[in-house]
């Protein structure tokens, strides 16, 4: 019997979660395993990243040849340059303030503290801007291609409902980053995944989400570059 479309799409989102889901637990294991290096160093964080873009590649041929149909269901819209700008940097102003609201509130009500891997990613980061560049760049193209591109508007198809749509995909972007092991880590993406959802359903340009989501992990990695670890430990 053959898998209907709404079922391809099923399974597309199901293996979009289960490879991204992998990779956060378990990439480090397998660099490990293949290469013998232990922890994370900036060449095994640069193939944990690299293996981001096999999974968006991997996501694009299932669309193509699984689904045969378009890896982005809704059409991209193009928009002026002044539009895009004052766009980006409303996204980015929201997404700042908002998430600096709820990791303070985070901080007072569960008096939680910095995650151990992120002290452990600033001694990779410190200094390397390549790297800070190239991380924040991945993390932009490949989160938003399969969260807002892919995921988001198959769930609002499959349901007939857009609200469904905006909440699983900002769910799922937030349960993802619960591998940094802290409430804010999930929280606070799944805020920023609330905005850029709403934002992709109303407007339809995936590139303004790109670049927005470019500015906040770079400033935020700057930012940590930029403290030592006794700043850290007080944040």
């Amino acid at each position: 019997m053959a898998v209907g479309l709404n079922g391809k799409y099923s399974v597309g989102i199901l293996l979009t979660f289960i490879l991204l889901a992998a990779a956060m637990l378990y990439i480090f294991p397998v660099i490990y395993w293949i290469t013998g290096i232990k922890g994370i160093t900036t060449f095994s964080f640069s193939l944990s990243r690299i293996s981001l873009w096999i999974i968006l590649l991997i996501l694009f041929l299932y669309s193509r040849y699984i689904e045969k149909g378009p890896f982005l269901l809704k059409e991209e819209k193009i928009y002026s340059l002044s539009f895009s700008i004052k766009a980006i940097i409303s996204l980015y102003l929201i997404c700042a303030i908002g998430g600096a609201f709820l990791n303070a509130a985070v901080h007072f009500l569960a008096q939680e503290e910095i995650s151990d891997k992120l002290f452990e990613l600033t001694s990779v980061f410190r200094n390397n801007y390549y790297l800070i560049i190239f991380t924040c760049f991945t993390a932009g193209a490949v989160e938003e291609f399969l969260m807002r591109g892919y995921i988001q508007p198959r769930i609002e198809k499959m349901y007939n409902s857009p609200l469904l749509g905006i909440f699983i995909s900002a769910l799922l972007f937030g349960i993802l980053h619960s591998t940094y092991g802290t409430i804010s880590q999930v929280i606070i993406p799944f805020f920023i995944g609330v905005v850029f959802a709403v934002f992709y359903k109303k407007y339809s340009n995936i590139k303004i989400l790109i670049i927005c989501h470019f500015m906040v992990d770079f400033v935020s990695l700057m930012i940590m570059n930029s403290l030592t670890i006794k700043h850290l430990s007080v944040l």
